[in-house]
């Protein structure tokens, strides 16, 4: 009954997301060139999202085919269910921005109207944020409803082997692998596509030929519109549903290891209540963001874009947090509790709590170090008078020093989550972080559709009052994109400690508490080659985008050669520049994607579990920091220079030395905080989730025991 009536309200979702995706379709578009342009970008990512799709129905297929072989019987099916979830997100995330975009531009022109442009970016983004939501905790709960909820007792095998797992945990795990596929693949692909157009597109405008922004006479700035809406929707669409879908199977994973070791002192009722309370959370934070969206939508929007936004963020996490309240004490109140619940039935409920300030938090503390608005990013736009060196010095210490705050949040709040439930709190943490994600991704989606809406009225040369008001939206879009990359990263830390917290549990003896002993040499082995392993995987991402950045930028400089094209006479070869972002990225995404898939299986295999279970501790403690470090190094560059920009630095205009300087430190900083910060969260959580469904496979076949 419970688990039906969240799969309604996710029914109820996904009808409203197709009824605002055929309410954008049906606005207009504007002029013929807007038109034009907008077509050549829709055009655009649908194929790289078709061909992508391809190599990643492959990997999703054969993976599939050895899980059902080896590990369980219908993991198969969860691995290709996940990867549908995750792929049929993306394609409606990314086609919906793809028509919001030039809407937003129209909307723009045709009412001068800050409000009312802000409406429509938002339907745009809310297609995608509810979908992430609604999509992800369907599968979930078609899986729970399909083999009868979870058994804590059931054993299964693969078809050719005879290693024992609970089938019920393998076919959630393998449904968040399946999502997890999908992401980084789409992160990976998607970040070089974007990052590769953007780098190229800003030294051939900004620093070669001292063209405009987003000027369509450089054949770059078309293939970085499109790219916006391959990494900046698709992917993050298909990461920020990974993690959510990772922490409700972490949770109902770390149930059934405290059930297996308390099992004897509690009853089954409670055993179901600590599987029903994540689904039921997930379902009521959907329920809350549909609420607080829709409300959004239907009020009378102020021409303050940032109140808006973060006024539907608050109405659905206090929701979300009013009927967790109310859940909590409906599941638990009436059932015998695990001595770990300090203070009864409240103690999961207080678990999300924490887990939903520690997400504010991170966002609050990636706002100040990233936004215009405050002193970092000033300071850094003040000093590009010095220099290059100066500003991507100066960048590198307020990306380190942003590390510290959040990462004292989450270890506060994994500490006190323990000590107030125990290792299920750490997980119902992570979840309250994510159970209103569908907020929080529609306010990310808001970031790129304001970003193409700017580049379309540039390119379509509009009236600089349009520009004016896309150009706020953007700003604002900048910040609440730092602000999602820090709250992504959080959520992802959660998830991976509950993920790494359920392997540990999957391979200890029952009745045994789940230990890793750090003082092992096998695992701090482990745990160094986990953390070199983080470090690798972000210079591989970095250079394969840089490559592809040299290429473009060299076609670029060959198609301004060519007579008229600089005059504006003769359009570039549009076409040739995005069949080669698309080639480019396509081609390098193999390697950076398996490297998580492939890594701890050989681990495993050769040094057993103790040895994988050090590599995730250590690839985790890494990758944190780092990740936090690009993403706000990254966004503090990216808006110093839009600071400069906006005339706020006395005697730096446009075109200023000082302002090609910030040029050059947004430069450095759109590989950090658009391609490894991003994709580094994924490459824990995969590591993870592969672990924990290989378990059993490793503590059967170890070569060096």
């Amino acid at each position: 009954m419970y688990y039906l009536s969240i799969l309604i309200i996710c029914l109820v979702v996904i009808a409203y997301v197709f009824f605002n995706y055929n309410k954008i379709k049906r606005m207009d578009e504007g002029t013929e060139e807007m038109k034009e342009l907008s077509g050549i970008i829709r055009s655009g990512a649908n194929t790289f999202i078709k061909t992508e799709f391809k190599s990643i129905g492959f990997v999703v297929l054969a993976l599939a085919i050895v899980f059902s072989l080896f590990v369980e019987k219908s993991s198969g099916l969860s691995i290709v269910l996940g990867a549908l979830m995750s792929s049929a997100v993306c394609i409606m995330g990314m086609r919906s921005a793809t028509y919001a975009n030039v809407r937003t531009t129209n909307v723009a022109r045709t009412t001068l109207s800050i409000g009312e442009t802000v409406k429509v970016a938002l339907l745009g983004g809310s297609i995608s944020g509810l979908s992430v939501q609604a999509f992800g905790l369907l599968g979930v709960v078609i899986i729970l409803l399909l083999f009868n909820g979870v058994d804590p007792s059931a054993k299964g095998t693969g078809f050719l082997t005879n290693m024992p797992c609970n089938p019920y945990i393998t076919r959630i795990t393998a449904y968040s692998l399946g999502c997890s596929i999908v992401a980084m693949f789409n992160r990976v692909a998607g970040g070089n596509y974007t990052k590769a157009a953007d780098i190229s597109a800003d030294i051939l405008g900004k620093i070669r030929h001292d063209l405009p922004e987003d000027d369509a006479r450089v054949p770059n700035t078309i293939a970085d519109f499109i790219g916006d809406n391959v990494n900046d929707i698709a992917g993050n669409c298909s990461d920020l549903l990974e993690s959510f879908v990772a922490t409700i199977s972490g949770s109902i994973m770390i149930a059934v290891s405290i059930y297996s070791v308390y099992g004897s002192s509690v009853t089954q009722e409670t055993f179901q209540a600590t599987i029903l309370y994540p689904v039921i959370l997930a379902g009521l934070g959907l329920l809350s963001c549909f609420f607080g969206l829709f409300y959004i939508s239907m009020k009378k929007m102020s021409d303050n874009p940032s109140r808006e936004l973060n006024l539907a963020t608050w109405i659905s996490a206090g929701i979300t947090l009013i009927l967790g309240l109310a859940s909590a004490y409906f599941i638990f109140s009436k059932v015998s509790l695990y001595e770990s619940f300090r203070f009864g039935w409240i103690s999961p409920w207080i678990s999300t709590v924490l887990g939903i300030i520690s997400g504010i938090a991170i966002g609050s503390i990636t706002e100040y170090y990233t936004s215009t608005d405050f002193k970092p990013t000033q300071e850094l736009a003040k000093i590009a008078h010095e220099g290059e060196a100066f500003v991507v010095t100066k960048g590198d210490a307020i990306g380190s020093r942003s590390c510290l705050l959040p990462i004292v949040v989450i270890g506060v709040a994994l500490f006190l989550s323990g000590r107030l439930c125990g290792t299920y709190g750490i997980a119902i943490s992570a979840l309250g972080m994510l159970s209103f994600v569908g907020a929080t991704v529609s306010i990310d989606a808001f970031g790129p559709i304001a970003d193409n809406a700017g580049g379309i009225a540039e390119s379509c040369h509009l009236d600089n009052k349009i520009r004016n008001i896309t150009d706020k939206l953007d700003a604002v879009g900048n910040t609440t994109a730092a602000i999602g990359k820090g709250f992504a990263i959080g959520s992802a830390t959660f998830a991976t400690v509950s993920l790494i917290v359920a392997y540990v549990s999957n391979y200890t003896t029952n009745q045994a508490e789940p230990i890793l002993n750090i003082a092992s040499y096998v695992v701090i082995a482990g745990g160094i080659i986990g953390g070199g392993l983080v470090e690798y995987f972000s210079a591989l991402l970095t250079d394969n985008t840089i490559d592809a950045a040299k290429l473009m930028a060299d076609e670029g400089d060959r198609q301004l050669s060519i007579e008229g094209v600089l005059e504006g006479k003769v359009k570039p070869d549009y076409n040739k520049m995005i069949e080669m972002a698309a080639n480019t990225a396509l081609r390098k995404m193999l390697v950076p994607s398996i490297l998580a898939m492939v890594v701890p299986v050989i681990g495993g295999v050769l040094f057993g579990v103790n040895f994988v279970g050090g590599m995730l501790v250590g690839a985790t403690i890494t990758a944190i920091p780092r990740a936090i470090f690009m993403g706000n190094s990254g966004g503090a560059f990216d808006n110093a220079k839009k600071y400069i920009e906006s005339g706020a630095v006395v005697g730096s205009e446009k075109g200023s030395a000082a302002h090609k300087a910030a040029v050059t430190g947004d430069t450095v900083g759109d590989t950090r905080k658009d391609v490894v910060g991003v994709a580094l969260d994924i490459f824990i959580k995969m590591m993870s989730t592969v672990a924990y469904s290989l378990a059993s496979v490793f503590t059967h076949v170890t070569l060096f025991k």
